[in-house]
């Protein structure tokens, strides 16, 4: 048995250099999270299930749980065995990725799920892969950097196209343009010339229109583009209501329970939740949250300048940067500024694959801003 001193010193050492101001802006978003779960999909389990009126609650509250313990012990890990670790996992759901088209689970068209049956539950491999693809981008361009730059942004790209190839046979544009951006946030920082950065821009954004407006099986992204740009030609109705129900809600909310959009989109508390709180409680609440992420975001990047290693920098970067797209891409949406892309929110949004990848990010971000002892 572990030695009761033994276990009381390495929590004390956790706690005493971990950042705690990043910390509970975790926490809080977690927990808010829980909160809107309760109060958004109870209406739902009683409705669809008639059963529990707790169920989908529940179910997030067992996710989020899971989640944080993963975070917890990305967070304890020492960072070599967190690169280690890292890189062992990356391979493991690459691979979910690639049996994904045949073995995988279609859901509304899409082959996006894998599902090992018995006790595992359902699990969408991208979100678990996401976290490990910035650490392995990171790595591959921080390595040798003075003597290898060109080499590193090939060898990164090489980690890339894969997972985007795998990705647009699902088919799944939505996460193929967020890890794109993710990767282009990545290369930036780390120092690419600007005429080498905005021509893999040029290459990424070709390659994708002439995908989405050209080869068959992309014919329903290409109408959700049209029906975004013109309301008449397409089906509208999911970001129609959306919209109403930010309206409805007006500045202070209609009141918990009183929102109607849960009734009227289906997963409406996975893609649409922004939408789900302000027609609830109002869209001062949504400002209030909006601003919990910058706060996120800004103590994520004071620590950034002051790290000397380029490699946690990037991670780092990578991590806020991903996390940031998603939730711009989630309320853009939900605003009607982007089209519809069924972007989960981070922290928020229920989902089991979505929570775990935003706690697997969150223990990557506090174990890289503990402070490191001399």
């Amino acid at each position: 048995m572990l030695d009761n001193n033994f276990i009381y010193n390495s929590y004390y050492k956790w706690w005493k250099n971990i950042d705690k101001s990043i910390f509970l802006v975790i926490v809080s978003l977690f927990f808010l999270g829980l909160f809107f779960s309760l109060v958004s999909t109870s209406l739902i389990a009683s409705d669809k299930l008639n059963t529990n009126s707790y169920y989908f609650f529940i179910k997030h509250s067992i996710f989020v749980f899971l989640g944080f313990f993963i975070l917890l012990f990305l967070s304890f890990v020492e960072r070599k065995n967190l690169f280690n670790l890292s890189f062992l996992l990356f391979f493991v759901f690459f691979i979910s990725l690639i049996l994904v088209p045949f073995i995988g689970i279609e859901v509304k068209g899409s082959k996006r799920w894998m599902d090992l049956g018995g006790p595992f539950p359902r699990y969408q491999p991208i979100e678990l892969l996401k976290p490990f693809f910035i650490i392995l981008v990171s790595s591959a361009l921080s390595f040798n950097k003075e003597k290898n730059l060109y080499l590193n942004y090939f060898f990164s790209s090489l980690i890339l196209l894969p997972i985007i190839l795998l990705l647009i046979s699902q088919p799944d544009i939505g996460q193929s343009m967020l890890i794109i951006l993710t990767w282009l946030a990545i290369i930036f920082v780390s120092g690419i010339n600007l005429i080498v950065f905005f021509a893999f821009i040029f290459l990424f954004s070709s390659a994708l229109l002439y995908l989405i407006f050209f080869i068959p099986k992309f014919e329903y992204i290409k109408n959700r583009i049209l029906s975004f740009l013109d309301a008449s030609s397409g089906d509208n109705y999911q970001s129609e209501k959306a919209s109403e129900a930010i309206t409805n809600g007006g500045f202070f909310g209609q009141g918990i329970g009183e929102g109607t959009l849960n009734s009227k989109i289906p997963e409406a508390h996975t893609d649409y939740i922004v939408s789900v709180i302000s027609e609830e409680f109002g869209v001062l609440i949504v400002i209030f949250i909006m601003l919990i992420y910058l706060i996120f975001c800004f103590q994520v990047i004071k620590k950034i300048e002051n790290e000397k290693d380029i490699k946690i920098k990037l991670i780092l970067i990578g991590s806020i940067s991903l996390i940031l797209l998603q939730t711009f891409i989630h309320i853009g949406v939900n605003i009607r500024i982007l089209p519809t892309t069924g972007m989960t929110l981070p922290f928020l949004s229920y989902g089991g694959s979505s929570i775990i990848s935003t706690a697997i990010l969150s223990g990557i971000i506090l174990n890289l801003t503990k402070r490191r002892l001399s």
